[in-house]
């Protein structure tokens, strides 16, 4: 069973950066890919970028596309967020999570792709 512990959530201005901490209790090889989602108050939880651990490719969402960068330090079962430009409405809990599947079919945000969750992190930022 992999455990995640996200950690680096806090409330920054607008415009700030911020970086978020993804801790694995392993990188199995079993584990293909990792991603962070987020969710804010009253809204469906969304895909924010995911990286596939083999060759360390990441996506984003295009809500973050150019100000996010995702990365992996498999030396030390690390799976870090940068986020630069934060809005106000980047605001939300941010999860980790990581997934197993070889292949799958649609978009990777679909949250039933993801076999393992961290609890979050809150990031909150301000006008």
């Amino acid at each position: 069973q992999v455990q995640l512990v996200e950690s680096g959530g806090r409330s920054v201005q607008a415009g700030g950066s911020l970086t978020l901490s993804c801790t694995a209790s392993e990188f199995t090889s079993s584990i293909k890919y990792m991603a962070w989602f987020r969710q804010a108050p009253g809204k469906e939880r969304e895909g924010v970028a995911i990286i596939y651990t083999a060759n360390g490719r990441p996506s984003y969402a295009d809500s973050v596309k150019g100000r996010f960068a995702l990365s992996q330090d498999k030396a030390k079962n690390t799976l870090s967020l940068q986020m630069n430009s934060l809005k106000v409405e980047d605001t939300a809990m941010y999860y980790c999570a990581a997934g197993t599947r070889s292949v799958f079919n649609g978009g990777w945000d679909q949250r039933e792709l993801y076999r393992y969750w961290g609890q979050g992190t809150q990031v909150t930022v301000s006008s």
